[in-house]
Formats: structure tokens, C-alpha cells, sequence
């Protein structure tokens, strides 16, 4: 019988080797640290495929535990059903968990509803793979959109009707992802690279502590994707933005993150810094 794979992870105080990829890489404190944005603490979500029963049931996240540190820019790495975007989407609670805890910025997700829950979604921003952008409005207005955790009033859909402090935030946020020259034209008119531009001026605007990127360059050509993992790391660590991402692109990760965590049968089997790995050293997880 062949033997399992040794599944690496890492602390702080340096990197240790499982001796399985079921090992446990050991409990979290129940409360958060102050300085961590996010911990996720013994996470597991299944989705059930053709009805109910429980026979039809895939475990996508089994136990997953790891920190995010705040200013941290971190890389999430795995093969396709790995878990990824529904990991990240549990983060937020856009899907809920079925166990486990979620500390984001010093608040237990599972507690929140209602107002206290989308306050806490207002202090980040969230870049999808598709730019989700309303094609017959303007770059600026999509923007404003990008506010509306804060408040939900009819003014705020479109730039012309809202406040004018938040005009000049959006357009703040335009002219830091170098779209400002294209406020004013409809989405449906732009290239993918500016709608992702956009996408990530849409989540800046609300002046968010963490941002969570689902392969936000994964639609793109190579160049512009270059351009646009470029323009996370240059934004979120000019305005100290932590920063979690995901991507099937290894080079982004190494070079775009300080850590690097791979997903693995459903737990992390990778927590390492990004300066420690290479691509080839990342491949098994793939394996």
C-alpha cells in the first residue's frame, strides 16, 4: 500500500510536517487575537448532490483552521473542488457554515443577523471571478454600489443621486485602480480588464480592513491578469488592506502573497510564507 503524502503546514514560530494530510494542525484559541483580521476555526461545510439524503452528501470543507493577520496578504491555493470560493464565501457567510467558527475582524460570524451582520460585511470587499457589474450603468455609479452595506437608500444607485462625499470616494477609488478617465462610461463598454479594474474600485470604495478575492484574474488574458494581481498588491499594501485570495495561477500566489495556504481533502495542508516555496513545491498539491 502506498504510503499517504506528508501534508506541510506552519506556524509563526516556523513550518512543521504532518504525517498525513488528516492530521489535525492543532486547535485555535476560541477568541480572536487582536491582531488578526480573520480566524477560521475547525470550518466544515457539505453540499448534497441530487436531493436530500444524506448518501449524496460531499464533504467540501472538513475541518479547516488557519489566521489571517491583519495587513497580511494571503494566497489560497488547490486543485478544482478543492474548496476555494465556497471557503471564502463561508468567511463572509454568503454561504453559512455547517460547523466550525469564523472570527472576521473580532466578531463571531455565526452570532451576526440582520443590521450587525451586514455592518461587519461593510468593513470589507469582496472581488469576484465575474465582475457581477449592471452593464447600462456608468463605471462611477457601479462604484457607488460598492457603499450600499453602508445604508441601503434609492440615491446611492446611482452616482448622480448620491451624497457627494460618496461621488468623491468612488471617483478616489477609480483613480487608484487608473480608471478614472472611464467614469463615465457604461459597464456593458468595457474590457474585461477594466470591468475587473472597476470591480476593484467597487470594493475599495468602502474603505474596507480585509478584501477577499475570488481568482480575480482567472477570466482574463495573461497580460491584463498580470496587470490586475499587480494592482491588489500595489493598493492593499499601500492602504495596509489585508488581503485573501484565491487563484489556480501559482506564480500570483508566490509573488503576490506573504503566505501561501493550500486546501487539500478538505483541511489546510499547506501553511507556509510565499519566500519559503517554489511552484514545484506547490504541485503536490495537485497531486
Amino acid at each position: 500500500m502506498t504510503a499517504a503524502p506528508e501534508t506541510l503546514t506552519a506556524r509563526s514560530a516556523g513550518a512543521r510536517v504532518a504525517s498525513a494530510p488528516d492530521a489535525d494542525v492543532g486547535p485555535f484559541d476560541a477568541a480572536a487575537p487582536e491582531d488578526d483580521d480573520l480566524d477560521v476555526v475547525a470550518l466544515r461545510k457539505a453540499f448534497t448532490a441530487g436531493g436530500s439524503s444524506d448518501a449524496g452528501r460531499r464533504e467540501i470543507l472538513r475541518s479547516v483552521d488557519f489566521r489571517v493577520r491583519r495587513g497580511e496578504s494571503v494566497a489560497l491555493v488547490g486543485a478544482n473542488g478543492a474548496g476555494k470560493s465556497t471557503l471564502l464565501r463561508c468567511c463572509l457567510r454568503l454561504i453559512e457554515p455547517d460547523g466550525g467558527n469564523v472570527f472576521l475582524l473580532g466578531e463571531e460570524m455565526a452570532l451576526l443577523r440582520g443590521r450587525a451582520l451586514r455592518r461587519v460585511r461593510s468593513r470589507t470587499g469582496f472581488v469576484f471571478q465575474r465582475h457581477h457589474l449592471v452593464g447600462r450603468l456608468t463605471a462611477l455609479s457601479n462604484v457607488v454600489h460598492g457603499a450600499l452595506g453602508e445604508g441601503w437608500f434609492l440615491p446611492r444607485a446611482y452616482h448622480a443621486l448620491a451624497p457627494r462625499d460618496l461621488r468623491e470616494r468612488a471617483a478616489e477609488a477609480l483613480r487608484s485602480v487608473g480608471m478614472l478617465s472611464l467614469a463615465g462610461r457604461r459597464a456593458d463598454r468595457l474590457s474585461g480588464g477594466e470591468s475587473q479594474r472597476v470591480a476593484i474600485a467597487r470594493a475599495l470604495v468602502g474603505r474596507p480592513r480585509i478584501l477577499f478575492a475570488d481568482e480575480p484574474a482567472a477570466s482574463l488574458d495573461p497580460h491584463v491578469g498580470e496587470e490586475v494581481m499587480d494592482l491588489f498588491r500595489e493598493v492593499t499594501r499601500r492602504d495596509g488592506v489585508t488581503l485573501v485570495f484565491s487563484t489556480h495561477h501559482l506564480p500570483h500566489a508566490l509573488r503576490c502573497a506573504d503566505r501561501v495556504l493550500g486546501l487539500r481533502d478538505g483541511r489546510i495542508g499547506l501553511d507556509a510564507p510565499s519566500r519559503g516555496l517554489t511552484v514545484e513545491s506547490l504541485r503536490g498539491l495537485y497531486g
